[in-house]
C-alpha cells in the first residue's frame, strides 16, 4: 500500500522537535519521503495536521463492556460490589467484542499502539491481529481465580502465551503480575523469573492509591515499589502504571533503573485516587515517563488528546506553576518517550521510521488560529478531529470512516454481551 500526504503541516517529534510544512509519501509499512513530493499512491490526503500515532500505555482494553457501570464511587468499593462480580461472569466471547470497540475507540481519536493487561489475554491479541493495531499484550498474573482459568494455570499459560506470540509484527507479549497487593512474594519473583527468561516487558501496577501503599507496607513490611524491587521486577523492561503515591526516594529509583512510569491523569482523578504522579521530579531525575487513559470503566473514555492536556493541566493546578508541564512534553510522553522505551520505531515522522500515523483536519474550527501547533494537538483538539489513522503503514480510518470493520455489526454485538452480563 502506498499514501501521499500533501500541504500539511508536519509535527515530525524528531529531535529538534521541527514543525515542517510539506508532504509525506508512505511506501509498505514506513515513512518513505518527507518534503515536496510528486507520485502515484493509493491514498492521496491533502490539508492535513500530521502527527506521530499517540501510544497508550495503560488499559485493560475488554473494559469497555463496563463504560458507566458503577460510576462515582470509591476505588475499593467500585472494585467489590460492581467490577469483580460482573468480571466473573465474563467470556471468551464477550472479551472479543468488548476488545473490538476499544480498538475502534482508540484508531477512531488517534491512538496506534496500546499496552493492555487483563485477562482471556490471547483473545485479546488475536484481536488485535485481526484489527491490525499495535498491542503490547499483558498476560495478567494474580493471586486467585479468573474468569478465564484457575490461579494454578496462570504461570504455565503466561508461558504459552509468550511463546505463541514472540516475534509477531504487531502484537507483543507482555508478563503481567497485576499489583503487589494482588500477587504474593512467590508469584511476584515467578513472574521476574519468567519476563527474564524469555526478555519480555513486565506491567504491574505500583502505587496507585494511599490505601494500596499502606496495606502493602503492612503486610509485607515494604511498600510496593519496594516489592517490586526486592523480588527482580524492577528493571529496564518494567512498565508502572499509576505511581501516584511514590516518594523522592522511589523517584530515584525508578530512574535509576530505567524503568517507565505510565501517568493516568483522567482515571485517577475520576477514582480520586489523591495521589498525583510526580512529574517535575521525575522529570528531573530524568526517568521516562508515558502516558495511559487505564480502562474505559474508570475513564470511562480511550481518548489520548484528553489525557494529553489533563497530564498537563493537573500539575499546573497542583503545582501553582503554570510552565511546569508543558505541552511538548505532554506530547512527548504520549509519542516518543513511549516508544524509545518500547524500543519501536515509530514515535516520530522520519524517513525509514514505521508508518504509525495520525491526521487531522487543519480547517478544524478548534485549530484555528493555529499560532502554536503543538499547543493546539494537546489543549484544543480532541479525538473528534482525527480524521485519517496509518498504522504499519494500512490505512485503517479514513476520512473518519473504518476501513476494515464491521461498525454496525459490532454496536449490535456489543448491545447483546451487556445484556447477558447484566442478567441476574
Amino acid at each position: 500500500m502506498s499514501i501521499l500526504i500533501k500541504n500539511s503541516i508536519i509535527v515530525t517529534q524528531d529531535k529538534s522537535r521541527q514543525i515542517i510544512y510539506g508532504d509525506v509519501y508512505i511506501e509498505d509499512d514506513r515513512i518513505a519521503e518527507i518534503g515536496k513530493i510528486n507520485v502515484e499512491a493509493d491514498f492521496v490526503l491533502k490539508d492535513k495536521i500530521v502527527m506521530p500515532g499517540l501510544i497508550n500505555m495503560h488499559t485493560h482494553l475488554p473494559m469497555t463492556l463496563l463504560r458507566g457501570y458503577g460510576d462515582d464511587l470509591p476505588l475499593e468499593e467500585w472494585l467489590t460490589t460492581r467490577i469483580w462480580p460482573i468480571e466473573a461472569k465474563l467470556k471468551s466471547e464477550h472479551i472479543a467484542i468488548g476488545t473490538k470497540l476499544a480498538f475502534m475507540e482508540m484508531v477512531a481519536t488517534g491512538t496506534t499502539c496500546c499496552n493492555d493487561m487483563y485477562f482471556f489475554e490471547d483473545v485479546i491479541a488475536n484481536e488485535a491481529k485481526k484489527f491490525g493495531i499495535r498491542c503490547y499484550a499483558g498476560f495478567s498474573l494474580i493471586d486467585f481465580d479468573t474468569p478465564e482459568m484457575k490461579r494454578e494455570c496462570l504461570l504455565p499459560e503466561c508461558e504459552n502465551f509468550i511463546k505463541k506470540w514472540s516475534g509477531d509484527e504487531l502484537v507483543k507479549p507482555v508478563v503481567a503480575p497485576h499489583s503487589t497487593y494482588a500477587c504474593s512474594p512467590e508469584t511476584l519473583q515467578k513472574a521476574a523469573e519468567l519476563a527474564e527468561k524469555y526478555d519480555a516487558f513486565i506491567h504491574i501496577h505500583c502505587s496507585e492509591t494511599r490505601h494500596e501503599v499502606y496495606d502493602v507496607l503492612n503486610k509485607y513490611g515494604s511498600r510496593p515499589l519496594g516489592q517490586i524491587k526486592k523480588y527482580g521486577l524492577l528493571n529496564e523492561k518494567t512498565m508502572l502504571a499509576h505511581c501516584g503515591w511514590i516518594t523522592k526516594e522511589e523517584v530515584k529509583e525508578i530512574a535509576d533503573a530505567n524503568a517507565c512510569v505510565i501517568h493516568n491523569p483522567v482515571s485517577n482523578m475520576k477514582l480520586a485516587t489523591g495521589g498525583y504522579t510526580p512529574l517535575p521530579e521525575l522529570f528531573d531525575a530524568n526517568a521516562c515517563i508515558t502516558l495511559g487513559t487505564d480502562g474505559a470503566a474508570s475513564n470511562n473514555k480511550l481518548d489520548m488528546f484528553e489525557t494529553m492536556k489533563f497530564a498537563a493541566l493537573i500539575h499546573k493546578h497542583h503545582r501553582w506553576d503554570a510552565s511546569i508541564v508543558t505541552a511538548q512534553q505532554a506530547l512527548d510522553m504520549a509519542t516518543i518517550n513511549a516508544t524509545e522505551f518500547l524500543g519501536l520505531n515509530a514515535g516520530s515522522i522520519e524517513i525509514g521510521k514505521k508508518a504509525d500515523i495520525v491526521c487531522l483536519d487543519m480547517a478544524s474550527p478548534n485549530l484555528i488560529p493555529r499560532h502554536n501547533t503543538i499547543s493546539h494537538i494537546v489543549y484544543a483538539a480532541s479525538g473528534f478531529n482525527v480524521s485519517d489513522v496509518i498504522i504499519n503503514g494500512k490505512m485503517l480510518y479514513h476520512d473518519r470512516k473504518f476501513l476494515t470493520v464491521d461498525e454496525e455489526k459490532i454496536y449490535e454485538e456489543m448491545e447483546k454481551a451487556k445484556e447477558e452480563l447484566l442478567e441476574d
